[in-house]
């Protein structure tokens, strides 16, 4: 059986629900078959995952302060896979020094040092216990179901024989959508993983970047960030594969604003954007918008997708700020995290978006924007490729599926996604699809 047709075997099932909860992906793999019931939460709070040492600025980015080996978790459930959880230094937002988690899962058939993946999780949550370092080590939440469900498309790579790096992309404080320190994180992740003795993994370790949604942020801010933040790994990376991205920030949430299922993000942006550049938006906030951030301050993705219908960013801000131009410090933070304005990568990028945004009640008619998925716009992610291509990275593939909305978008995307970046690893030139993108938007920072 060929690795695409193993992932074929774990997304089958990838459901869809137009409803007010997030749709959950459905894992039909061995892995998570049965595990429908939530084992009791409520444990101690783990001391892993904080670092109290006074030397953190001295140590280097990758630097691991702890380790541990246990046994992976699904929904509570103990799995017959090995793990290995390391905390490690990184950097936040701001460049400050801080410590992020990482688990190591290994394959049913032993390491092969020679090659890993790391996947990027789209945990999507302002709630730190519902990373997936939290999952894989018990921790049960209602956010964290997420990381549940990504067990179905973790167990296709592990089959196939590849180490898989799951990063905490968030960080530890699980600042949302935060841009730069999302490609740090899982950068420093996979320094982290090739250093420890514990993992097998080598220092020539080949790594492929791999993720979706909430998860394509922190791959293609990895791939971006990599030539300069972390050359050593950007030596050893075969190619980035990334479906429903972010952007432009600032005209997503034009995009998103009085989507019957996606309008709630905003929210959720906003909190994330003022955690990670500590930037306090209370002054520019209606009530109404108080009200909205106050109750989001914890609040997983599946608790947000459905639950604001029709909520505009004009009812979360005050009236004189009804234009996200006039809010100045939120145009200068976003800015910040557009990745039109991030560095070209230089590794191969297999890029997939679909455009039938509608279908999740977001309209594709907005001006200077379009089509889109419900929540990432088509045009934005077709100037970001061409983009690439212009600044002389050729080895672009990109994949638009019109007929699909975000979330049944990752089923045309996880297949084709892992088939091409298992192409990578055994040595294939990438393709050059350049000439195939359609033109998109402008990248600049206005709605």
């Amino acid at each position: 059986m060929t690795e695409n047709r193993i992932f074929t075997r774990g997304v089958t099932g990838l459901c869809y629900r137009r409803s007010g909860r997030a749709a959950l992906l459905a894992a039909s793999t061995a892995m998570v078959a049965g595990l429908v019931t939530a084992a009791p939460a409520g444990a101690a709070p783990d001391s892993f995952f904080t670092y109290s040492g006074s030397d953190l600025a001295s140590l280097k980015p990758g630097q691991v302060v702890k380790s541990r080996e246990l046994t992976m978790h699904v929904q509570g459930n103990a799995m017959p896979i090995s793990a290995v959880q390391l905390t490690y230094r990184t950097v936040d937002a701001q460049n400050r020094p801080v410590v992020n988690v990482t688990s190591v899962l290994k394959p049913p058939g032993g390491v092969d040092p020679s090659r890993a993946i790391a996947y990027q999780s789209f945990y999507d949550s302002l709630n730190p216990e519902d990373s997936p370092s939290r999952a894989i080590a018990g921790t049960v939440t209602e956010g964290g179901q997420v990381n549940s469900a990504e067990a179905g498309l973790i167990a296709p790579m592990l089959t196939a024989g590849y180490t898989v790096i799951v990063a905490d992309i968030e960080g530890q404080k699980a600042n949302f959508a935060a841009g730069p320190p999302n490609g740090a994180n899982p950068l420093d992740s996979i320094r982290a993983a090739t250093r420890s003795p514990l993992t097998g993994l080598k220092p020539s370790t080949k790594i492929g970047l791999f993720g979706y949604s909430g998860g394509a942020i922190g791959t293609n801010w990895a791939a971006a960030l990599a030539p300069n933040y972390a050359p050593d790994v950007n030596r050893r990376l075969v190619g980035a594969a990334s479906g429903g991205l972010l952007v432009n920030p600032i005209r997503n949430l034009t995009y998103i604003s009085g989507s019957k299922t996606w309008s709630g993000v905003a929210a959720m942006a906003i909190i994330g954007i003022a955690r990670s550049y500590d930037v306090n938006f209370s002054k520019y906030l209606s009530e109404y918008g108080k009200k909205i951030v106050a109750e989001m301050q914890t609040a997983p993705i599946n608790n947000v997708m459905g639950h604001y219908p029709g909520m505009t960013w004009k009812q979360l801000m005050k009236p004189q700020y009804a234009d996200p131009m006039t809010v100045t410090p939120f145009v200068e933070t976003v800015g910040k995290i557009n990745l039109g304005k991030a560095p070209t990568p230089t590794v191969p990028l297999f890029i997939g978006q679909a455009a039938a945004g509608e279908l999740e009640g977001t309209v594709g008619n907005k001006p200077r924007i379009g089509k889109g998925d419900g929540v990432m716009i088509a045009g934005d992610v077709r100037a970001l490729a061409r983009q690439y291509c212009a600044r002389g990275n050729r080895a672009i593939s990109y994949q638009q599926y019109d007929q699909l909305s975000h979330t049944p978008g990752a089923a045309a995307f996880l297949p084709g996604a892992f088939s091409w970046l298992n192409d990578r690893f055994i040595g294939k030139p990438a393709p050059n699809g350049c000439g195939a993108i359609a033109p998109g938007n402008t990248l600049d920072t206005t709605p």
